[in-house]
C-alpha cells in the first residue's frame, strides 16, 4: 500500500473556519541547545532548510485546541500576511498543507494519535499564490 507519510490535505478542510497568525518562530532542536550548538534551530530531514513554526489560532468556535503551529520549511523566516486593517488579526491560508499523523506518548500510560500540519507556503485569503510561499526575499 503506498500511503504518503505527509497526506495532503485542503486549507478548509483543517481550518474551515479561517485561521489567523499569531507569530512565527524557529523551530529548536533541544539536542543541540543542550549541546551548546552555535546553532540550534532544527532542520529539514529531506531539504536541510530551517523549520519554522507558525502559530495559528484556528477560527472554528468548536475546535479543540485554540492555537496550533504549522511547520514551514524556509531559508529564511516566513513573513506573515499584513494585519486585516483596524484589527490585530492576520488572516492566512496555507498553500500545499499536509498532514502527519504520529503516536504521541508524552502522557506515558495514554498514548494518544496527534497530528503533525506543515505547509509549502502562506498568504492572505483570497490572495493569489506568492512565488516565494510568504517568504521573505
Amino acid at each position: 500500500m503506498a500511503v504518503p507519510r505527509r497526506i495532503p490535505v485542503a486549507f478548509s478542510t483543517v481550518f474551515p473556519a479561517g485561521a489567523f497568525v499569531v507569530g512565527v518562530e524557529p523551530v529548536n532542536d533541544f539536542d543541540k541547545i543542550r549541546s551548546g550548538a552555535p546553532d540550534p534551530q532544527q532542520r529539514d530531514e529531506e531539504t536541510g532548510q530551517l523549520l519554522w513554526a507558525v502559530r495559528v489560532v484556528d477560527g472554528d468556535p468548536e475546535a479543540r485546541t485554540t492555537e496550533v503551529k504549522v511547520r514551514m520549511v524556509a531559508v529564511v523566516q516566513p513573513v506573515p500576511p499584513d494585519l486585516m486593517p483596524g484589527t490585530p488579526f492576520r488572516p492566512v491560508e496555507f498553500d500545499q498543507l499536509t498532514v502527519l499523523p504520529y503516536v504521541d506518548r508524552r502522557v506515558a500510560d495514554k498514548p494518544r494519535v496527534a497530528f503533525s500540519l506543515r505547509a509549502g507556503g502562506m498568504r492572505a485569503p483570497g490572495s493569489v499564490r506568492r512565488g516565494n510561499g510568504g517568504v521573505a526575499a
